[in-house]
């Protein structure tokens, strides 16, 4: 998953005369930043919303993403080579990593949970209404958890 991201990271190249980071060209950076506009209310920056696709396949794999995003996003080779947490915590508010975890509490835990809902339940249907309702749950939670959050005053 870390190579298929990679390669979306990576491609399609900028143009020439590009003045923006190779990253903001990508197939994956033009995602990140449409998903944004559904997830800013989550405090969920395009960093964030590209490393939720690949956390679908597992969990741990957000993690992994979230790194690549980071150092293809970076301005320097000393910032691409920093670890991640340094990174989060200059970016990253309280309240967005708070809605981060509680989002990973409530989604989907994978593909294959769905897979295996869909063999279990000889149903699409099943499985869709049990994905929609973990995704609306993650959000609406995440949600609250951000907003919450902000609103004491502790990270927004």
């Amino acid at each position: 998953m870390t190579v298929l991201l990679w390669f979306l990271l990576s491609f399609p190249a900028p143009p020439d005369g590009a003045t923006e980071l190779a990253i903001e060209y990508s197939l994956a950076g033009r995602l990140g930043h449409a998903l944004a506009v559904v997830f800013s209310p989550l405090g969920f920056n395009w960093q964030i919303c590209i490393a939720l696709i690949p956390g679908l396949a597992a969990r741990e794999v957000a993690v992994s993403s979230l790194a690549t995003v980071y150092a293809l996003s970076a301005i320097d080779d000393e910032s691409a080579s920093a670890a991640l947490s340094p990174l989060i915590s200059d970016s990253w508010s309280l309240a967005t990593a708070l809605a981060l975890l509680v989002w990973y509490i409530y989604a989907p835990m994978c593909v294959s949970t769905l897979a295996t809902i869909k063999r279990e339940t000889h149903s699409w249907k099943h499985m869709s209404i049990a994905a929609g309702y973990l995704f609306a749950l993650a959000y609406l939670a995440a949600l609250l958890t951000y907003q919450g959050v902000r609103l004491l005053g502790w990270g927004g």
